[in-house]
């Protein structure tokens, strides 16, 4: 990766290798950092679905990032599968995938974003970059139960 490398957001293209090496190593940090019973991560075909819009980060010609956005309830919206391979981390790869989050939430009118993540050591960066955009500590919501492995957040927009 060139010392000027370009970061690009896109609409995810699930044909494209790149994006299927991204989930699974995405599937393999959760595998090797939490129990199976606690990880949430979606199949391809379920970030496929319609429901949900995934975007990747690109660094120069690499797919680097990803991070999807589920609609639920009236004018809630969940983001899922966050995920920025190892190579791709200390270039704000995490906050341009959450910005352009927000922005997709705002044009469609959304009022709350949450999420789930990791309690976890593994997922404390994570938790720190979200705690920067504003997202607060909650209960679970949607289908999610109290456990342990996980922590709840909630951005309100409005």
């Amino acid at each position: 990766m060139s010392k000027t490398a370009q970061i690009e957001i896109r609409p995810a293209d699930f044909n494209d290798p790149q994006l299927r090496h991204l989930v699974e190593a995405h599937h393999a940090y959760g595998a090797a950092h939490y129990p199976a019973e606690s990880n949430h991560e979606l199949s391809i075909e379920e970030l496929a679905a319609d429901e949900m819009q995934l975007f990747t980060a690109w660094l120069d010609d690499q797919c680097v990032g990803m991070a999807g956005f589920k609609p639920f309830g009236a004018d809630a919206a969940e983001v899922k599968s966050m995920h920025v391979l190892a190579s791709g981390r200390g270039h704000g790869i995490g906050t341009k995938l959450i910005n352009h989050i927000l922005k997709l939430a705002n044009e469609l009118q959304i009022s709350e974003i949450y999420l789930e993540t990791g309690s976890r050591d593994a997922s404390a960066a994570a938790r720190a970059m979200y705690e920067k955009f504003g997202f607060a500590y909650c209960g679970p919501f949607g289908d999610y139960r109290e456990d342990p492995e996980s922590v709840f957040m909630r951005l309100q927009l409005k």
